[in-house]
């Protein structure tokens, strides 16, 4: 299977922040989640596939492009970009951004277009400035999947809308990957949107790639436990991720295939992996 994104030992530093060692691929046809709190280095990993800053080291190619080739603009057609914050001219209505884009992109699609303005309900002549922060982001979303693209990169993209706009929102993504060259890298703090459209998930953490897995194998991989503290003490240590306690006992993240079933392991959700994860990488 060919990648859409292929990232091999990438970093950055900035005065107080160092993206260290990054490495992960986005296979053609699936989509990767892009987890990480604030200031982790999502963004920066974004920027740096886009060639929007320099990289320090490392290798990234993007649908077979290094960004850093003069031919990456070429690529760029191919990609749709939406990030936290949709920036058009404040005084262009969705219809002039249609006009722009035309001369923009060589397969812009205005029927399309327009159908995803009346399907998100936004009006095509009211000035951009008067839109709410979930009409810029539907906006913005409307342009990334009117063009042709084969790759959409989406940065905090479902962060302004309502549950319901959300979830509208994944259908369409889903829609997007039913062809079977169509590839999304998405990053959200809404872990439960990941959950339900991803293949993978990145995990980033303090500028370090925690893990890049498949879903399905780290919920597989994983379980909650809830034990007395007694019971806590005959777990054995290499199974635990991380261990929390509170006033009823140990809530342990643990390797599933190392713990007995008599301690009824329970499924986890990917927002707890990840928060056991972030805690083991902090006590360590």
């Amino acid at each position: 299977m060919n990648n859409a994104i292929e990232i091999r030992n990438l970093s950055k530093r900035y005065p107080g922040f160092t993206l260290e060692d990054v490495s992960f691929n986005l296979p053609s046809g699936c989509v990767l989640g892009l987890v990480g709190e604030n200031g982790a280095g999502k963004s920066t990993i974004i920027n740096l596939l886009m060639n929007a800053v320099r990289r320090d080291g490392g290798e990234m190619r993007v649908l077979g492009c290094d960004p850093a080739d003069p031919d990456f603009i070429r690529t760029k057609q191919d990609i749709g970009v939406v990030l936290d914050e949709a920036h058009f001219p404040e005084l262009l209505t969705a219809l002039d951004v249609n006009k722009m884009m035309r001369s923009c992109y060589a397969r812009w699609d205005e029927a399309l277009y327009r159908s995803y303005l009346a399907r998100f309900d936004l009006p095509e002549k009211k000035p951009f400035k008067d839109y709410s922060r979930g009409m810029r982001m539907k906006l913005a979303i409307a342009v990334a999947l009117s063009h042709g693209a084969k790759l959409l990169i989406l940065d905090e993209a479902t962060g302004g809308l309502d549950p319901m706009a959300r979830d509208e929102m994944l259908d369409i993504l889903n829609e997007f990957t039913r062809e079977e060259d169509h590839s999304i890298l998405i990053s959200s703090h809404i872990v439960s949107d990941l959950e339900k459209i991803c293949d993978s998930i990145a995990f980033v953490h303090k500028g370090r790639l925690l893990f890049c897995e498949e879903k399905d194998k780290l919920m597989e991989e994983y379980a909650l436990l809830k034990l007395s503290k007694s019971d806590f003490e005959a777990v054995p240590p290499e199974a635990v991720v991380s261990a929390r306690e509170n006033p009823y006992g140990v809530e342990v993240l643990a390797r599933r295939e190392m713990v007995n079933e008599a301690l009824r392991p329970e499924r986890a959700t990917l927002e707890e992996i990840i928060l056991f994860f972030v805690k083991g990488a902090d006590a360590r």
